[in-house]
């Protein structure tokens, strides 16, 4: 009984111990890969990655968005760097609080050298808000923006105006009409940002006609800009990603929990790997 109260403490100690040993590894080959990069582009490497990660006790994860953390952290490394250095923001999130993206956006658009950001698998929401405040946008050829309209709560604020304008003021309750009020001030505020942060670089037209189309509820909210899309509404955005970012992703893993969904050997393979050609089979 003795020698199994001891094994459960050491399994206890184990447990405590390895993710911990995990994520300060993955955690150093994080920083040495900015390292890399930065000395490579002669750059301040800012990432700004929101993904599940397990970590801490019996591996539980964390799921995170961006907030207030991440614009102080993000601002306090841009204040850290020179004018005259360029910046590269890897940006990889699903969104988050306005407030927080507006702060990075307009803190990156005031910065006096060049910003690039890559976005190596998408950028949505608060993402895409921040994406456009730099000089150019780098996507992997399969990786997304999306719209930045508000969401008030569980709706979209062009969806709650449009159910005001369809009916008389009569037929709608108090609760509905003081939504619809917020939604209004919302895509106005929204709106005002996204042609403050485009002007300078698009003109008074053109960032007027992506202001609005990107806030005023045309498509939903999780729609996927493709690179061709986003280069068809007039963004400076080119899909030559250093192979350095997408190895640097690798070290966010998701969450270890479960059957993995994907699996693969880890390694590229040339053309006719395995001798077969198109019309024969595998050769011997």
């Amino acid at each position: 009984m003795e020698s199994f109260g001891g094994l459960f403490w050491i399994f206890i100690l184990f447990s405590f111990i390895t993710p911990m040993l995990r994520q300060w590894n993955l955690q150093r080959m994080r920083v040495a890969t900015i390292r890399s990069l930065e000395r490579k582009r002669g750059s301040r490497v800012i990432t700004l990655i929101h993904r599940q990660e397990s970590m801490g006790f019996l591996g539980m994860f964390s799921r995170s968005f961006i907030n207030i953390e991440d614009s102080e952290q993000v601002l306090r490394a841009i204040r850290m760097t020179s004018d005259s250095l360029p910046i590269d923001l890897i940006l990889h999130t699903p969104g988050g609080l306005l407030l927080a993206s507006e702060q990075i956006a307009d803190a990156l658009r005031k910065h006096p050298s060049k910003v690039t950001v890559f976005i190596p698998h998408y950028a949505m929401s608060g993402g895409t808000l921040i994406a456009l405040a730099a000089d150019e946008i780098i996507m992997d050829e399969h990786a997304v923006l999306g719209p930045v309209d508000p969401q008030l709560g569980q709706y979209p604020a062009a969806s709650i105006l449009k159910v005001v304008e369809s009916k008389p003021v009569s037929e709608i309750d108090d609760e509905t009409l003081i939504l619809a009020d917020m939604a209004r001030k919302a895509i106005s505020q929204t709106r005002r940002f996204l042609h403050h942060l485009l002007v300078e670089r698009h003109g008074e037209e053109k960032a007027a006609v992506l202001a609005q189309t990107l806030t005023e509820g045309r498509w939903t909210h999780d729609y996927p800009i493709m690179w061709e899309e986003a280069v068809e509404l007039g963004f400076n955005i080119g899909h030559d990603m250093p192979m350095e970012i997408c190895r640097f992703m690798r070290l966010f893993p998701q969450s270890g929990q479960g059957r993995p969904s994907v699996q693969y050997i880890p390694m590229p393979y040339p053309h006719n790997t395995w001798g077969r050609s198109p019309d024969k089979g595998f050769g011997v």
